[in-house]
């Protein structure tokens, strides 16, 4: 279920939802949308569309409800007591997915933050069964509101155990980083929307067999590894690459807090390859989104290398003449390169940029003696 409220991203046949759920393991079985200037208070959608996704749930034998937005609490419990059926919006299932996904210590404790999170606005839900019995002196509640309080102060204990673990993940991963500084190890990092071929990308570069599939968010776990360019790219530095969770649109907050520690790999970065699918139509709208997460995180001032992947899925006729120009990109001028990282059509063209960007960063300037502190720095 979609609802428009006239934002220039509103997907109107719920595709990107409609992929999130199989991605997640579920069966869409029927799609519905409809227009609204603002939310219903209680409803989100409105007692009448409601009524019409309760009679068309029971013609196709529906299980589930899935929002494309996300719900507040009282509109997610009130749809479930109105539809008779469980009603998820588009934050949960995401965080459903990357549940499933994450491989790594640090993914999982990422995830498991990012859903406690989540669930801690919605505890009143959980103990719909039992009564808030009330009457008799000194009676102020009953054993609902007890068990909401317990189960509240519960989660809000296991929600600082996690953040805590979390921290020691991020000072390792700090000292990682210090550690490539101090071999002065020039960082690029892949970003990009997800399904954008970013691991595939990635282990063409490499050789490394990262997992990849056309599917979002196959990938959660950050990869890193040595990138050879050639010989011209550096006297003696290396150069690493690292492969970091997509983006997508609406990503909850609560994920994009929990993975600062794996984002973080974006932001410390020297370069980072935005990888777009240039055959998805709507690109441009995935370009802003990653923009938009880029600069929350902190990261929107690296320099990039727009990567228009999937050239192979491009009808020939549509295909660009150039393999490499420029795209404005925040109003700025960003080199950018088409290549299928499936067939490596075009990677020569990206290895060559890479080795000009890398030459630079690694080879002192004319003024380094006088530069004080930054010339000590480069010795």
């Amino acid at each position: 279920m979609g609802v428009d409220f006239g934002l220039p991203h509103f997907d109107a046949e719920l595709e990107e939802l409609g992929l999130l759920a199989q991605t997640a393991g579920l069966e869409p079985v029927a799609r519905l949308t409809c227009k609204r200037r603002a939310p219903d208070a209680a409803l989100f959608v409105g007692s009448g569309k409601a009524d019409e996704i309760k009679l068309l749930a029971q013609q196709v034998g529906a299980v589930e409800v899935l929002f494309d937005q996300a719900l507040s609490p009282a509109q997610q419990r009130n749809l479930e007591r109105f539809l008779g059926l469980p009603v998820n919006d588009r934050t949960l299932l995401i965080l459903e997915i990357f549940a499933q996904r994450a491989r790594s210590h640090e993914g999982k404790l990422q995830v498991e933050l990012a859903k406690l999170q989540y669930l801690s606005t919605r505890l009143v839900r959980r103990w719909s069964h039992l009564e808030r019995q009330s009457g008799g002196i000194g009676m102020r509640g009953g054993p609902g509101e007890t068990q909401i309080e317990l189960d509240r102060r519960m989660i809000g204990e296991s929600i600082k155990r996690t953040k805590e673990r979390l921290v020691k993940v991020k000072r390792q991963r700090s000292t990682q980083r210090r550690q490539r500084q101090r071999r002065e190890t020039f960082t690029i990092s892949l970003v990009g929307y997800t399904n954008a071929g970013k691991s595939t990308l990635f282990n063409a570069l490499v050789k490394a067999r990262t997992y990849a599939a056309d599917q979002l968010f196959a990938t959660l776990d950050t990869t890193t590894r040595q990138l050879y360019l050639g010989d011209g790219a550096g006297s003696g530095r290396s150069v690493s690459l690292s492969d970091t969770v997509g983006f997508i649109r609406d990503l909850p907050h609560g994920l994009v807090d929990a993975f600062e520690a794996t984002l973080q790999e974006a932001v410390d970065a020297d370069l980072l390859l935005h990888v777009v699918d240039a055959a998805n139509p709507s690109f441009p709208e995935q370009i802003a989104e990653v923009q938009r997460v880029l600069h929350e995180i902190g990261a929107g001032d690296i320099p990039q290398i727009l990567v228009f992947n999937k050239l192979d899925a491009i009808d020939p006729e549509k295909r660009p003449l150039v393999s490499v120009d420029s795209y404005e990109l925040d109003g700025d001028q960003v080199p950018r390169v088409f290549l299928s990282a499936r067939s490596g059509d075009g990677l020569e063209h990206l290895r060559g940029l890479l080795s000009e960007r890398a030459l630079v960063a690694m080879t002192p300037g004319p003024d380094a003696e006088s530069r004080g502190d930054d010339a000590n720095w480069a010795q």
